[in-house]
C-alpha cells in the first residue's frame, strides 16, 4: 500500500485499489526511503507510520535518527487525502534506535506488534493510550529468532494440511507450484 501511495499521483486510482477506511480505527503503513518508485526492490531503510484514523493523527517511528521523516509525511499527506480528513504529523523521537544498519525492518515488526498487540488491543475501549515509546527496549535478535519461529510452525502447518487433503498431491512432500 506504501508503494502504491509514493507510485500514483492519481488519488481516485489509490482508493479505487484499496478497501473502505470508513470503519478502521488505526492503519499500520511501513515506510521505505525508495524514492524511485520504478524500482520495487529499492531502498535501504524501513521506519513505521501508525495512522489513527479515529484521532486524526500519524505517529512515525523511526529507529534511525529520523532517516525516513520526509517519506513519512508525504505518506502521511495522502493518507489524509484518502482519509477525507487531516491528519496531524507526530514525529515520535523516543523511538527506540538501532545499533546497526540492519535492524530496521525487525523493528518495524516489532514495535508494531508492541503498539497493536500490547497498546492499542490491550487498552479498554475509550482509554486513552500513548504512543510514546520512551523507555521501550528492542531485542532485534530474539525479534529475529521469534519470526524464523512463526515462519517454521507455518511452514509445518502447511504441510500437515496438504497432508490430510483430499488433493492428488497429498503424498508429496513438495508444495504445490504456482502456474
Amino acid at each position: 500500500m506504501t508503494f502504491l501511495l509514493m507510485r500514483e499521483p492519481d488519488m481516485r486510482q489509490i482508493r479505487s485499489a484499496l478497501p473502505s477506511f470508513s470503519k478502521v480505527t488505526h492503519i499500520f503503513l511501513p515506510i521505505n526511503d525508495n524514492r524511485n518508485v520504478s524500482l520495487a526492490e529499492g531502498g535501504s531503510h524501513w521506519s513505521l507510520l501508525l495512522v489513527s484514523a479515529l484521532d486524526g493523527v500519524a505517529f512515525h517511528y523511526d529507529s534511525l535518527g529520523g532517516a525516513n521523516y520526509s517519506e513519512a509525511r508525504l505518506a502521511t499527506r495522502k493518507m489524509s487525502e484518502i482519509l477525507g480528513r487531516p491528519l496531524r504529523f507526530v514525529n515520535l523521537e523516543d523511538c527506540p534506535q538501532q545499533e546497526n544498519g540492519s535492524d530496521c525492518g525487525v523493528f518495524v515488526c516489532l514495535l508494531m506488534r508492541h503498539l497493536l498487540v500490547k497498546r492499542l488491543l490491550s487498552a479498554p475501549a475509550r482509554e486513552k493510550v500513548s504512543m510514546s515509546m520512551g523507555g521501550k527496549m528492542v531485542d532485534s535478535n530474539g525479534g529475529r529468532k521469534e519470526m524464523l519461529h512463526i515462519i517454521e510452525n507455518l511452514r509445518k502447518e502447511g504441510v500437515r494440511r496438504r497432508s490430510r487433503s483430499a488433493s492428488p498431491f497429498s503424498s508429496s512432500k513438495t508444495p504445490p507450484r504456482i502456474e
